[in-house]
């Protein structure tokens, strides 16, 4: 995949992508893989001055989700069945990097699994969801 790939056109962008500054940086249809990057703004700051947990969560759904698009294409979309979340460290705010990937696709469910990093490497969560597979 390169960026300027005119399928990455049709990349469906909720109000959410840009909410996080969401941009796609790598993907790879075969495997069901995808690279994020987000921008975790101090609007997004808990009272210790962290980035609230529940933000995270919706990053790493919002890389779990596309990384099933990336392998099904424009013609199915996901709807969350279950999602688990495990905070490794504290995020502060700047940039965030998202990889998400399709564990196992059936016909309906598929697993998918992604991890939220800084820019130096450090990897601050990690899930893994159920999602439903529904027709776009």
């Amino acid at each position: 995949m390169t960026i300027d790939d005119p399928w990455l056109e049709r990349f469906p962008r909720p109000p959410t992508a840009e909410l996080f500054s969401q941009r796609v940086l790598d993907f790879d249809r075969a495997k069901g893989s995808i690279r994020l990057s987000f921008v975790a703004t101090d609007a997004f700051l808990n009272p210790a001055g962290a980035v609230q947990g529940g933000i995270l969560v919706a990053m790493l759904d919002d890389t779990m989700g596309p990384a099933l698009w990336v392998l099904n294409g424009e013609e199915t979309c996901s709807v969350t069945i279950d999602l688990s979340v495990s905070f490794l460290a504290a995020a502060r705010p700047g940039l965030l990097y998202g990889e998400g990937r399709v564990v196992q696709k059936g016909r309906t469910i598929a697993f998918l699994e992604a991890q939220l990093s800084e820019a130096d490497g450090r990897i601050v969560a990690r899930s893994t969801a159920s999602a439903r597979i529904v027709k776009g």
